[in-house]
């Protein structure tokens, strides 16, 4: 039985003795030590480093906390998971001091506390890395990592010089005189995490830290969080990728619906088991083994050549004689590390950059210099890589979203003309079908979670039936109700004839959806790999580069 792991929140339930708040009787000890060098502070002489207790928000229609409570003890890794809209990120931001609670408390190392911004928390020790990266693009590295810390290291050498030695003590590869908007993803985060290190940080928060990383940079991750902690560094990590979240954790608290239900102990519980608890469903998996792919090309991508000036004027190849056929029926999936040319071969195929030699055909007609907006109205759908970036207006309410990349297509117009009261019927049905978790239409995109925000995005693709599909990594930031819907969807559609172009960082998604698997590497196609047979740990060694050619992949899976 599941409650054989989980200690519930509940004053009638009987087990470890949870610690208290400060002031309290001293907490039982944990009934395990430490490993040696894994954690410098005892928890049971330590207050804890936070402290939730009856933590309440409420947002007009909605209630995104209720009686929220959490204790995180000092040099650990505490790891928190629920499905999307389960008010985490709500929570980590009231912790982080952007929000301020309604109802309940907060303790730091013992002390109670109220923020009043983030300053007070950075203050107080306590940085968080966003799963939207809060970085200004017109800023270089350097600028973005100083800002609002210029006191600390100055803005010049010293500064310099402190970023260098962060970044080569946790491996981060960062450059500082680069412009942020230079940068791919992965490289966004890792200034993230680097700023928070800056700013002296003792508790990190770190929302969704692997959704960009292959498993090399993974475990390198969680390498590092290990060194943080012997450190006596306390982290409370946010994910949905559920077996990391077993490897890297000393303890587990669940949120469902805005309220916590349990904490379990990742010593003694499986993915299947906190799946359960989090969304009352089992695991999904996004495995595909029936093929639907025909023999009728659907596009077709002949010796694509990409060049771009970079910041320092220097001219360079970032896509480098491209070419592959994905035929009606077949997903075809692209792997790489971020920043090896999968958004600029998505942003060629969008047409959103001209190219330097190349032919793109879809369906039989050349689409080379096709616009944009007639690339979409021929049936191509895009699911884009950073939803916030460019798949969403913000600001706007959901119905006007629904709108967004469509705008000449029905429901949304008659004509020459924006049918709004159509385009507000089709989002009402949209967010029943694709289950958008949202009190209205009309509230602005901003207000709902990551994955709710996701979902939003794919009922609006999948509703115009596309030809072809850019999926750059559709279940980014998703729990795993939400991911197995999403994967029903594509599914279902590739079934009917959709092909669809899959760029991923989630390798169990790419291998079991892909029916081909290509490798990417410094704006090549250097590998090509069997999903039948290919492993998550072969395809990221390939990614790397450590590899090319065909990958015969080891056992069957």
């Amino acid at each position: 039985m599941l409650s054989r792991y989980l200690r519930l929140h509940h004053p009638a339930r009987t087990g470890p003795v949870r610690p208290g708040p400060a002031g309290s009787s001293p907490a039982k000890p944990s009934p395990e030590p430490f490993p040696r060098g894994e954690c410098a502070i005892n928890a049971s002489t330590s207050p804890p480093a936070v402290e939730l207790r009856g933590i309440t928000k409420r947002f007009p229609g909605v209630v995104a906390n209720h009686d929220i409570d959490i204790t995180v003890r000092s040099g650990t890794v505490h790891a928190l998971v629920g499905e999307n809209g389960a008010g985490k990120s709500t929570l980590m931001k009231i912790l982080y001091g952007m929000q301020k609670p309604d109802e309940g408390t907060i303790a730091v190392n013992g002390e109670q506390v109220a923020f009043g911004d983030p300053g007070d928390a950075i203050a107080r020790g306590i940085g968080m890395v966003h799963q939207h990266f809060m970085l200004a693009d017109n800023l270089t590295v350097l600028e973005n990592v100083v800002l609002g810390s210029e006191k600390a290291y100055g803005i010049g050498g010293r500064a310099r010089a402190r970023i260098k030695e962060i970044s080569d003590a946790y491996g981060l590869g960062v450059r500082p005189d680069v412009l942020v908007e230079d940068l791919g993803v992965a490289d966004r985060q890792r200034v993230e995490i680097l700023k928070v290190l800056y700013r002296g940080a003792r508790i990190l928060i770190l929302d969704e830290p692997t959704a960009v990383l292959v498993p090399q940079e993974v475990d390198a991750l969680f390498e590092n969080l290990r060194g943080l902690k012997s450190e006596g560094l306390t982290v409370i990590f946010i994910s949905h990728k559920l077996g990391e979240v077993l490897s890297v954790a000393d303890e587990i608290t669940v949120i469902r619906r805005g309220t916590t239900v349990g904490e379990a102990d990742p010593k003694k519980t499986t993915a299947k088991q906190l799946a359960e608890l989090m969304v009352g469903s089992e695991l999904p998996s996004p495995e595909t083994r029936e093929s639907t792919v025909t023999t009728e090309p659907m596009l077709t991508v002949e010796g694509l050549r990409l060049f771009e000036t970079d910041s320092e004027g220097v001219e360079r190849i970032v896509l480098d004689g491209i070419g592959f056929t994905i035929h009606k029926g077949e997903i075809l999936g692209i792997a790489g590390v971020e920043g090896n040319g999968q958004a600029e071969l998505v942003e060629a195929v969008m047409g959103m950059r001209s190219l330097n030699a190349g032919v793109l055909t879809l369906d039989g007609r050349d689409i080379t210099r096709t616009p944009t907006r007639r690339r979409r109205e021929d049936g191509i759908g895009y699911i884009p890589e950073d939803r916030h970036r460019h798949g969403l207006l913000l600001e706007a309410p959901l119905w006007e979203n629904r709108i967004l990349g469509h705008v000449t297509e029905r429901p949304n117009s008659r004509g020459f003309l924006i049918d709004p009261g159509a385009a507000r019927r089709d989002t009402e049905r949209i967010v029943r079908e694709y289950d958008v978790r949202t009190p209205g239409i009309e509230v602005p995109a901003a207000s709902l979670s990551g994955g709710n925000q996701q979902k939003l995005i794919v009922g609006r693709e999948m509703s115009h039936l596309p030809k072809l599909l850019i999926a750059a990594h559709p279940t980014r930031g998703v729990d795993v109700g939400a991911q197995a819907q999403i994967w029903d969807q594509i599914r279902a559609a590739r079934r009917d004839g959709l092909a669809v172009l899959l760029i991923s960082a989630d390798l169990d998604e790419l291998i079991g959806l892909s029916d081909t698997l290509r490798v990417m590497y410094r704006g090549r196609l250097v590998a090509d790999a069997d999903p039948a047979t290919i492993t998550p740990e072969e395809l990221g060694s390939a990614m790397t580069g450590a590899s090319a050619g065909h990958l015969a992949g080891g056992e069957d899976r």
